[in-house]
């Protein structure tokens, strides 16, 4: 799950007009997205933004692959891949903070150059056991294009309203689950056609560019960098200073919540292998792994269709219980089948969620932070997936597959529980809508 929020900064007036009735049915979402992805000072950036982020979603998997290819052995493509993911997790607070202080363009050219060719190196110029490839993955990890963190930021500056900034967080989570099932696909159509080493500087490349067209992109000025705040800012203290996002209470239960309702994917990331295992249908498990994405992903088309009107301080809580009691579901599974369905029917809040959580990290952080709330956010559910993975991985034994599942229900219900218990800490209210200058 990733984070997605926002906060305009605006006064709310009182003498704004009522916004027209959104359509329904799917047509409805997908015509939001049309009308906001084709705008011509966003199209450009979103579309490079999809290209850069290509790597995230397959790289550790490519690393594995290629590791292997040149005769590694798992534990020490496993090594590589936790290297490359460990410098991502060091690198990208610090890469995010340049990101606020200096804007995108420096960092992202210099992160677009630097990446492709760290992992190039790595591929072409060393062999496993040598002591530079640990080194290179470190390396690539720390300058991966901070992609996601600048185009969310991007999304809480651009002139939209309110009702747009949602279905901008909405199209980022959605992209999310296209990706993470779409990305794969793509490496091993590569593969195919050539070895992993070629495959990976592929992706590589491609990322390199896509990080190149979004820092070369141009934008209304509004975008590039934070305009000045005053003591009633959100993020900001009693001076108008920026509170960091670990300083801020409310967003340390946002992501308290995040990490929580990561948690239930990495233990069910173990468990739905181990159930279809257990009922002897191993070869099925990726059609029920591709059950849970598909739910998510229909669920943002369906429940997303029409924008809600309540409140996202009141919305997200819910949204989160939601979520919980979609986890819970796969406790009830008796066979391969019905744990597809339970994910598929389970996993539809999951999106909603993740756009929510964007929409307040947008809204509860600075906007001349906003690059590094988003960065802490992401890693909240890095983290809490990794937790929920290595738990699930020491528990499968004792307590078996479905013990997980009532387990990652139950830390999935606390996520709910601390999200009711945090709305009554200050959020701001939805700004006036304002309309695009575009």
């Amino acid at each position: 799950m990733s984070a997605d929020p926002r906060r305009d900064g605006e006064p709310a007036s009182a003498q704004s007009p009522p916004e027209p009735p959104a359509p329904s049915g799917t047509g409805g979402l997908l015509g939001r997205f049309r009308d906001l992805l084709t705008r011509p000072q966003v199209a450009p950036a979103a579309g490079w933004s999809v290209v850069a982020r290509l790597p995230v979603y397959l790289m550790s998997l490519a690393m594995v692959l290629t590791i292997r290819e040149q005769g590694g052995s798992y534990a020490q493509a496993g090594l590589i891949a936790a290297l490359y993911t460990l410098g991502m997790a060091l690198g990208s607070p610090l890469i995010a903070r340049h990101l606020d202080r200096s804007g995108r363009r420096g960092v992202l050219v210099l992160t677009g150059l630097a990446y492709p060719a760290a992992l190039a190196t790595l591929v072409w110029a060393t062999r496993p056991g040598s002591w530079a490839q640990p080194v290179l993955a470190v390396a690539a990890g720390v300058a991966l294009p901070p992609t996601n963190a600048c185009m969310r930021s991007l999304w809480a500056r651009m002139p939209l309203t309110d009702e747009e900034r949602e279905t901008a967080y909405l199209w980022e989570a959605l992209l999310t689950e296209v990706l993470v099932i779409g990305a794969p696909l793509m490496l091993a159509a590569l593969m195919w056609s050539g070895s992993a080493g070629t495959a990976l500087t592929t992706v590589a490349v491609i990322g390199g560019a896509g990080a190149l067209g979004l820092a070369c992109v141009r934008l209304p000025a509004s975008t590039e960098a934070a305009a000045p705040t005053g003591p009633h800012t959100a993020g900001a203290d009693a001076l108008g200073i920026p509170r960091h996002p670990l300083r801020d209470p409310s967003m340390l239960v946002l992501l308290g919540v995040m990490t929580a309702c990561a948690v239930p994917i990495g233990l069910m990331t173990l468990a739905i292998p181990a159930f279809v295992s257990a009922h002897g249908s191993p070869d099925g498990t990726g059609v029920v792994y591709a059950c849970w994405g598909v739910g998510s992903a229909v669920g943002a088309l369906w429940l997303g269709r029409a924008p809600s009107r309540i409140p996202m301080r009141v919305r997200f809580p819910r949204l989160v219980l939601a979520f919980a009691a979609g986890t819970g579901l796969a406790v009830l599974s008796t066979s391969p089948l019905t744990l597809a369905i339970a994910l598929a029917v389970g996993s539809m809040p999951i999106a909603l969620v993740s756009a929510a959580e964007m929409t307040l990290v947008g809204a509860l952080a600075d906007k001349r932070l906003l690059a590094r709330a988003f960065t802490w956010a992401s890693l909240a559910t890095v983290l809490g997936d990794a937790v929920g993975q290595q738990v699930g991985g020491l528990l499968i034994e004792p307590i078996g597959p479905r013990g997980v599942f009532t387990l990652a229900f139950g830390v999935a219900l606390a996520g709910a529980g601390l999200a009711f218990a945090g709305r009554r800490l200050p959020v701001p209210d939805a700004a006036a809508p304002a309309r695009c200058a575009t």
